[in-house]
């Protein structure tokens, strides 16, 4: 019985071709090339490929080598099987230590502190983890393989493109398991005043009705922690014709969670071509922007509040927002964008929460 362990332990630092083979039992029997190719009944060039390894030893060739050289046509197969196993291994090797240096740049512990993937101290197997998470055979085709239109981020911050891509990844796992109904632009843009009465409410009880909503229009809402150096708000990401609308929202602000969830909203409203993209803290995206404030707030009346009331007064604030049905953090993160307000006056209009699915 072959002990598993001492077998693992030889690793060929080069593949040699079966062609070697042929060129000894050439040179002993004091044969030409051209000869033996003659004797095979292949082309020269044919058998100089052989030879040098770029093409392989057929079942065909196999049998005829047995009866021009001597050995057996198993012999011949054998060697190239060998062969074509090894250069295998060593290309395989080759793109792990190519991986080993992606998985530097992965938030991989963070990752399976999540629950996202498995945890483990061995490099390769961590490899192999992500490999499965992103649906890839080598880590070096992550970036094309998640299809996300990215739009051109500020760079305030240093971001992690891999822990963009594995929460973008995330997202979508998350968001294809949810049965959604047929999408429905129309129908989705109709939803937007229960959408704004929703945020009134608390989280408990707006998110079921929330997700509810989302998926009667075809979209499905899921929610993703964030990762470090990500600095993502949310996200629209379109498979299998099913719209995906992600959210980071765990500590968020309201004010800046209704307005991303808006804002995600633009984009399958406004855009008729099914195109994924990413919103991030700090970034600008002034069609979807412009849309997600009108949506939240009419333009006539934010200018009805702006030149009627005192917008700094915090009680009229509260008043003018309710009797219109939206949550006053709305209307202070409006009035906080356009820099009517100071942020460290009105904190205490803009609660924080977190939503847990």
């Amino acid at each position: 019985m072959v002990n598993k362990k001492e077998n693992d332990k030889f690793t060929p630092s080069i593949a040699i071709p079966p062609g070697e083979t042929i060129r000894e039992n050439m040179i002993f029997l004091g044969m030409y090339q051209k000869e033996l190719a003659i004797r095979l009944e292949i082309t020269p060039k044919h058998l100089s490929n052989i030879i040098n390894g770029k093409e392989p030893i057929t079942y065909e060739t196999a049998l005829k080598l047995e009866t021009v050289l001597g050995p057996k046509a198993q012999f011949w197969m054998n060697l190239e099987t060998n062969y074509q196993l090894i250069k295998s291994r060593l290309k395989q090797q080759e793109e792990l230590e190519e991986d080993l240096e992606v998985l530097k740049k992965t938030p991989y512990k963070c990752m399976s502190d999540l629950g996202w993937i498995s945890e483990t101290s061995d490099r390769n197997e961590r490899v192999q983890n992500l490999r499965d998470y992103f649906g890839v055979a080598s880590l070096q085709v992550i970036e094309v393989s998640v299809a996300a239109m990215f739009r051109k981020q500020k760079q305030i911050k240093e971001i992690s493109d891999l822990g963009v891509l594995a929460w973008v990844r995330k997202a979508e796992l998350e968001g294809l398991k949810i049965e959604v109904d047929k999408f429905n632009q129309k129908k989705l843009k109709s939803y937007i005043p229960k959408f704004r009465e929703l945020t009134m409410k608390d989280p408990e009880e707006f998110y079921p009705i929330m997700k509810k909503l989302c998926a009667e229009c075809g979209v499905a809402l899921v929610l993703v922690e964030a990762l470090p150096k990500t600095y993502i708000c949310g996200a629209t990401i379109w498979r299998k014709d099913k719209a995906i609308l992600a959210l980071s929202v765990r500590g968020k602000r309201a004010d800046i969670f209704w307005f991303t969830f808006f804002h995600e909203l633009a984009h399958l409203i406004k855009h008729t071509k099914k195109i994924s993209s990413i919103s991030y803290d700090n970034d600008i995206e002034d069609e979807a922007d412009k849309e997600a404030s009108n949506y939240l707030i009419p333009d006539e009346q934010y200018k009805t509040f702006i030149e009627d009331y005192d917008y700094t007064n915090k009680s009229q604030i509260v008043d003018y927002a309710y009797s219109i049905g939206i949550a006053p953090c709305i209307l202070v993160g409006r009035l906080l964008h356009d820099r009517l307000i100071d942020y460290k006056f009105y904190s205490d209009l803009r609660p924080s929460f977190e939503i847990v699915n």
